[in-house]
């Protein structure tokens, strides 16, 4: 495939922030724009830096990456752990738990209450206070692109549907017990794992190389790639 580098104008941008976790969507115009217009030669000078770049038909793209840190796994399971909590607030409070997580909103005065109502599951994402909730959950969703903090308003975007999954996974599980009036299957909210668990690539990625570093040699890999095709 002839990749013109000239043309893609927000390789910069769209590398810096797919190498550090962060889910593109609608809320990035430009980025998602290009990353939509030219995906075939943006999935293919990524994959020879050796990530996998993903287009979610609910619109919005990710990374893969070969290898993941252990920190990624505590992370994302962090973020899941919450959404599970969030829906089912949500569903005790009698509101469509899709309807908010896919594209509604929560306000920050919600949260100590949230807190306080599921302490128990809070304690297996280390969170014990209002600013470790805010800290290692609000903020890192923010960061890595599923919601954006308005004055206090958290609004959630298309890649929350990355956790939504798991939490629609149990709630299968949760089904198919009823199903056979069994009270024995154990079903609890998602677990988190030490950091020697199994990772998931829904969070920041932990990785020596910078992403100048790492974007100049995947350059000059499609750039000898070319050149020994001529």
């Amino acid at each position: 495939m002839n990749i013109d580098l000239k043309e893609m104008t927000q390789l910069a941008a769209a590398f810096r922030d797919l190498f550090k976790g962060y889910h593109i969507s609608r809320s990035e115009p430009e980025c998602y724009a290009q990353l939509s217009s030219m995906q075939d030669q943006y999935r293919a000078l990524f994959r020879a830096l050796g990530f996998e770049l993903v287009c979610d038909p609910r619109g919005f793209y990710y990374f893969v990456p070969e290898q993941v840190a252990p920190q990624v796994n505590k992370t994302a399971q962090r973020l899941a752990l919450f959404t599970f909590i969030l829906v089912e607030h949500l569903a005790d409070q009698g509101r469509d738990p899709l309807s908010v997580l896919d594209g509604g909103s929560i306000g920050r005065d919600e949260l100590p209450a949230l807190l306080e109502k599921y302490r128990d599951l809070f304690l297996q994402a280390e969170v014990t206070t209002f600013e470790e909730l805010e800290d290692k959950i609000i903020r890192r969703l923010t960061q890595l692109g599923f919601a954006e903090d308005s004055n206090g308003v958290y609004r959630f975007l298309p890649p929350m549907h990355r956790f939504l999954d798991v939490c629609l996974s149990v709630q299968h599980d949760r089904d198919l017990a009823a199903s056979l009036h069994s009270s024995d299957l154990p079903l609890p909210a998602p677990v988190l794992l030490d950091d020697d668990g199994d990772a998931d690539a829904t969070a920041v990625i932990d990785i020596e190389e910078s992403e100048e570093d790492a974007l100049a040699r995947a350059m000059a890999e499609e750039r000898a790639a070319q050149e020994m095709d001529a």
